[in-house]
């Protein structure tokens, strides 16, 4: 296939922007326009085509034997399928391999060339651009400037492609394909109607819980005006310190433990903090607003996922849209349908990152205990209680499954009783029972501990030249890195030991690590390999498509026709484990559905 190179620039103001917009809105506002584009094909010259010229150079290319490559595929591939019409064999996005390479590091062109090439002064974005901001019809000079603009952008991306893809996996250029793919070629529909409705009823119930409290939207919004309500009713304001300026502070956050413990303290008062709560938390409104905005004007919904978005590889929230935080039993969800004829695949897949955890520390109990079906939140939740804890047993399986869930990745006995206490339900247990709980699960469990200390003096062999090239399990040690099973890595910049801790420095900010904290990374991203390996595996069936991902969910749609059947393959091929993990126990579960209601 013939390789595109290109950079779409369009018009744009105070209030037509990126900055303000998502792409959907953006694109299909009545004032967006494209100034012109630039194209590379293959190796040949860049070449800057202006407003008049670019649809008919676009209609010339024939699309369906070529590659796509732009900086920030999303928005250049939505211009070309959605406003364009023309759809490509293939997707790659140089900004989402720099986040693969680089996670954590800025993937913006200008940074992406900077970094890539620090030593070459010719390699710099420009920034001529800002000249043609709010002005609709360009010129002969200024088309001149925005050409030669977007051809050097054009030739950065070509650049940094070419310097990118050398031993980058293909099983991740074909999930940067397919995460494209879900945005700029949507198979999904929105429920309009319904997402109105409940739009409106948020408001109606945040009306009532503002007038039950007795009283205004004004003091329960305002931290200052707030604690002073509640000190002239009597209540004494608890604090914390403030990260950023060292200060005393209410301590009002929804997940601060002694604001949780004053609300149940003050059970009387439970109007006011249900009025709090409405007021502060306007996240359900604002996600239906946003879900509206993202819908095509074909009644599509473009799923916006970004593409290594953790440093585990895993993916994250895009263009002001974050699926990742979706919670179960969100009315939103059943919003997201499938077209008529056809159904939705929806498969989860069981406690992937407990399984790994037992696996990758080779505690063979647990791991049996996966294999045969066997309840290991009951029987965690069993010791804690000295009986037998069945699934009726409710609270105290919730007990277990926190612990199991919980303590693999270090935590300690204060926040354990933390996590239960703002759980859901609140669990309040005594410090000294929290303290036997963890101690019960690493005596339980000894092989996790061990993994933390091996985790630890992986960190050591990352600074050691002599250990490069050594493995662990399923990962090899590399410089400042642990080496990923699917060619990927787990990379700790700048990574030292100071003062008797490991430290790594991103381009934000500099990061404590601790052989408990690289465990996490390690199973995150492993179990991360799995559903990723999984999705490429599904949607290498020829009767469905990856629409969605969220979390450990996996969304296929495809025709309603033999759908139990095709259920029965995805749940197959999620129950079957990589090569490299052949005697991991998985386990799924799935159904199909015309909405999106698991």
């Amino acid at each position: 296939m013939q390789k595109i190179y290109l950079d779409f620039e369009t018009y744009y103001d105070v209030q037509l922007s990126l900055t303000k917009m998502s792409t959907v809105q953006y694109v299909n506002h009545p004032d967006f326009k494209v100034w012109g584009v630039g194209i590379k094909v293959n190796e040949g010259e860049t070449e800057w085509y202006n407003e008049e010229e670019t649809p008919e150079i676009l209609s010339q290319i024939d699309w369906n034997d070529c590659s796509l490559i732009c900086h920030n595929t999303l928005f250049d591939a939505y211009i070309l399928t959605q406003y364009f019409g023309h759809k490509p064999a293939f997707y790659y996005d140089t900004a989402s391999m720099s986040r693969g390479l680089y996670p954590n590091m800025s993937a913006r062109l200008k940074d992406c060339a900077t970094r890539q090439f620090p030593n070459d002064v010719s390699m710099r974005k420009g920034d001529e651009l800002v000249n043609a901001k709010g002005v609709r019809d360009l010129d002969p000079d200024l088309d001149a400037q925005i050409g030669g603009y977007c051809i050097q952008d054009v030739d950065l991306t070509y650049a940094l492609f070419k310097a990118y893809l050398v031993n980058y996996p293909e099983s991740e250029l074909q999930l940067i394909d397919l995460t494209v793919r879900m945005f700029v070629e949507p198979k999904l529909i929105l429920d309009r109607g319904l997402l109105i409705a409940y739009k409106k009823d948020i408001k109606v119930k945040t009306a009532a819980l503002i007038e039950a409290s007795a009283t205004t939207r004004e003091v329960l919004a305002s931290q200052v005006k707030f604690k002073n309500h509640l000190e002239n009713i009597g209540i004494v304001v608890p604090t914390k310190t403030s990260p950023a300026t060292g200060q005393k502070i209410p301590a009002f956050g929804k997940n601060d433990s002694a604001y949780v413990q004053m609300c149940q303290a003050y059970p009387e008062y439970n109007h006011i903090w249900q009025g709090r709560e409405a007021v502060k938390s306007r996240v359900e409104e604002t996600r239906a607003e946003r879900f509206l905005e993202a819908t095509n004007p074909d009644g599509t919904f473009s799923v916006p996922l970004r593409y290594y978005a953790a440093h585990t590889g895993r993916f994250g929230g895009s263009d002001k849209l974050n699926l990742q935080n979706l919670p179960r039993g969100s009315k939103l969800r059943t919003a997201i349908m499938a077209p008529e004829g056809q159904k939705l695949f929806i498969s989860d897949l069981s406690n992937i990152e407990a399984r790994m955890l037992a696996w990758m520390a080779k505690e063979h109990e647990l791991v049996e205990a996966f294999a045969t079906g066997r309840d290991v939140y009951c029987e965690f939740a069993s010791q804690i209680y000295g009986r037998t804890i069945t699934k009726a047993d409710k609270l105290e399986r919730y007990v277990g499954k926190t612990a199991i869930l919980g303590l693999g990745y270090g935590m300690g006995h204060q926040r354990f009783k933390d996590t239960l206490k703002m759980g859901s339900p609140s669990v309040d247990i005594t410090v000294g029972t929290a303290m036997v709980i963890v101690n019960q699960y690493r005596g339980m469990y000894p092989n996790i501990p061990k993994l933390w200390s091996g985790m630890k003096d992986s960190l050591f062999q990352m600074l050691n030249p002599k250990s490069i090239g050594l493995k662990y399990g399923p990962l090899q040690i590399g410089a400042r890195a642990l080496e990923l099973p699917n060619g990927m890595a787990l990379s700790y910049p700048n990574l030292m030991y100071d003062n008797g801790e490991f430290i790594y420095k991103t381009q934000r900010e500099t990061i404590r690590t601790h052989g408990p904290r690289v465990t996490e990374n390690v199973i995150q991203a492993l179990a991360r390999i799995v559903i990723t390996d999984q999705i490429l595996d599904i949607q290498s069936m020829p009767q469905v498509d990856i629409v969605m991902q969220i979390h450990d969910e996996i969304v296929a749609i495809g025709s309603e026709s033999d759908s139990d059947k095709t259920m029965e393959q995805i749940i197959g091929i999620m129950r079957t484990p990589p090569s490299w993990c052949s005697d991991l126990p998985l386990d799924a579960e799935g159904g199909v559905s015309q909405v999106y209601d698991k």
